[in-house]
């Protein structure tokens, strides 16, 4: 079980990894160098030990710690478990949705993108999102509606940075993830896709897309949606690397979806 450390303020230097790393660009660029990954809540938190990834110490609100003793007790005795005052605790930033747990973990090891994709029938192939809450939210999307790889290009934002694990409620644990080479984005991904046998449908309001529900796009036995950015969308290298365009026909004027939203909808069409 994880070694109970109780301690009086938030500003004690063994708690920097929750208390000082506030900007997530630079918690993910100290996060990267270190391979430290930082989970919020207890379900969060449990996912992660579920798929495997290894505590490296926990910070508990000693309001929450008899809750807490079940995570704590699936930890080895050299993990520390640090306890706060709650009213220490309630100063770190976003107390409201820590629920009284974090937990610093070691980044899991990364995948390439053959092993990502091997033995997976549908794929997400995500194109330089910025936004880590829209990461977070189309990896709980694709791991609730059927996807069972994600493949992001080499500018895409990190799904292990804490916005992203705690707003993906833990499933970038869950599914199987890799980041492109940049030598590779975007043709030689989309050739490696095309040879496993995937059909790659970009969700783009191109000349020639056909709707999202169109029968023909449930021909192919492997599918890959890809998604682009925030902004533009989807580059014109890796538009013209896709076989077809996609779009989910709009009311009232509206021209798009965010892209949280968009992929749910994509998923639920074509990965069910």
């Amino acid at each position: 079980m994880a070694t109970t450390m109780r301690l009086e303020t938030f500003g004690d230097p063994r708690l920097d990894v929750f208390a000082r790393l506030t900007d997530h660009q630079l918690r993910a660029r100290i996060e990267a160098e270190r391979g430290v990954l930082v989970a919020e809540t207890h379900l969060v938190v449990e996912v992660a030990l579920d798929e495997g990834v290894r505590p490296l110490s926990f910070l508990v609100d000693e309001r929450h710690l008899d809750a807490a003793a079940p995570l704590l007790a699936r930890a080895g005795d050299e993990v520390p478990a640090f306890v706060l005052p709650h009213d220490e605790m309630a100063r770190l930033t976003g107390y409201n949705v820590t629920r009284g747990m974090l937990c610093a973990m070691e980044r899991p090891a990364p995948l390439a993108v053959p092993e990502a994709v091997a033995g997976a029938r549908r794929v997400a192939v995500v194109e330089d999102l910025v936004d880590v809450t829209n990461v977070g939210a189309l990896f709980r999307s694709a791991a609730a509606l059927g996807a069972d790889a994600v493949i992001l290009s080499p500018r895409c934002a990190d799904p292990l940075v804490r916005r992203a694990v705690r707003t993906s409620m833990g499933t970038v644990f869950k599914l199987p993830w890799a980041r492109a080479e940049a030598a590779e984005w975007p043709q030689g991904t989309f050739g490696l896709l095309r040879e496993e046998g995937f059909a790659c449908y970009a969700m783009a309001l191109e000349p020639g897309a056909v709707p999202l529900d169109d029968p023909s796009l449930l021909h192919a036995e492997k599918r890959a949606l890809v998604f682009g950015s925030e902004g533009y969308g989807l580059s014109r290298a890796a538009l013209d690397a896709c076989d077809r365009s996609v779009i989910i026909p709009m009311s009232r004027g509206v021209d798009s979806l965010n892209v949280a939203a968009s992929s749910a909808v994509a998923f639920w069409q074509l990965f069910r």
